[in-house]
């Protein structure tokens, strides 16, 4: 009698990886998906705080993906473990903080680490030959399996025909003339394949799942390091990274301006964390301040919080300011120029 066999597919929450899960799950293998929790994922998390994504689906993909193939996910913090992958990534970076092979690599021993604890017999990624620069060119596709551990036990179903043989196709698990030959950027082959699946409303089609790849987001992340003077992070600096306008007067402090009442809403949580600012005297926005300012400072960073607010042509607004232990004061400012320095601007 054939044991049916088992693979554990690693979900971003994009198109392909959901792809390469349906290929395999297709010729009879019994498929769970993996998804881990670096803290950088471009989720829902933004899209159900800021007005302006209203409309934009507020999901886990990873989970939405998980129900349109109706497998189990499997989501695994890795929150600790993936600062060293971050901070230093034996292959470097990509264009911005990203470290893309080492991620992979990661991610995929991960994998490997759980199929063996799990009894599954192999691993599934949506990988496809030249789709990103860093990870996914056919000179690094050796480097991933190899460097990972996970070897011939890795098997890319959108590309496997333009890769040689892996031990689930060698062993017959696999039909490799049922698995696929794509290559390139073109989102083309992937977006034609889901129409016939009737996958619709799924994630942007080339993945994109990580801030650590967006410049601003990056320039961020590199700001926080330098003011910190050494590169750690926190789940909250991670989130925090990740709303409101930020902005560095000087070195040793900076703002955090809610752009919208989303933002302001979210960053009411972390009140007792920071300092604070809000205008009383006009409407406006929500400000936390980030690092040790002075006294000084603290005029100069009340005349910012004017600036954001519906006071910004008044002659004075009255800027009230909280301590971590809830203490409040209030200065009256006159709010800066319309125009800050663009070097202030992270």
């Amino acid at each position: 009698m054939n044991t049916q066999r088992k693979a554990v597919a690693l979900i971003s929450g994009g198109l392909d990886s959901m792809l390469a899960a349906k290929t395999v799950m297709d010729q009879g293998i019994h498929v769970e998906g993996i998804n881990f929790f670096t803290g950088f994922c471009v989720e829902g998390h933004t899209h159900a705080i800021r007005e302006k994504d209203r409309a934009k689906p507020k999901r886990n993909n990873s989970l939405w993906v998980a129900e349109q193939l109706g497998i189990k996910l499997h989501i695994i913090d890795v929150i600790e473990e993936y600062k060293n992958v971050l901070i230093n990534p034996k292959h470097g970076y990509g264009a911005h903080l990203n470290p893309c092979l080492d991620c992979k690599i990661f991610m995929v021993n991960k994998a490997k680490q759980w199929i063996a604890e799990n009894g599954f017999d192999f691993i599934i990624t949506g990988e496809v030959i030249g789709q990103r620069p860093m990870s996914q060119r056919k000179d690094t596709m050796p480097v991933v399996a190899r460097e990972s551990g996970a070897d011939d036990l890795l098997l890319r179903p959108l590309c496997a025909r333009n890769l040689t043989p892996t031990l689930p196709e060698r062993e017959g698990w696999i039909d490799r003339e049922k698995l696929h030959d794509f290559s390139g950027r073109s989102r083309k082959p992937q977006m034609e394949m889901a129409e016939r699946y009737g996958f619709h409303e799924y994630s942007q089609p080339a993945g994109g799942c990580c801030f650590l790849t967006d410049k601003n987001y990056s320039a961020k992340l590199a700001d926080l390091w330098q003011a910190h003077g050494h590169k750690d992070y926190e789940l909250d600096d991670v989130m925090l990274l990740k709303v409101g306008r930020h902005i560095r007067p000087a070195p040793h402090f900076k703002l955090i301006v809610a752009r919208e009442e989303g933002e302001g809403r979210f960053l009411q949580g972390y009140r007792k964390e920071f300092v604070s600012m809000a205008a009383t005297s006009h409407n406006g926005p929500l400000v936390l301040i980030d690092g040790s300012p002075s006294a000084e400072d603290l005029y100069l960073a009340a005349g910012i919080t004017a600036r954001y607010g519906q006071g910004r042509e008044a002659e004075q607004v009255d800027v009230k300011i909280t301590d971590k232990d809830g203490l409040e004061r209030t200065l009256r400012v006159k709010p800066l120029a319309k125009e800050l320095p663009q070097e202030w601007y992270i």
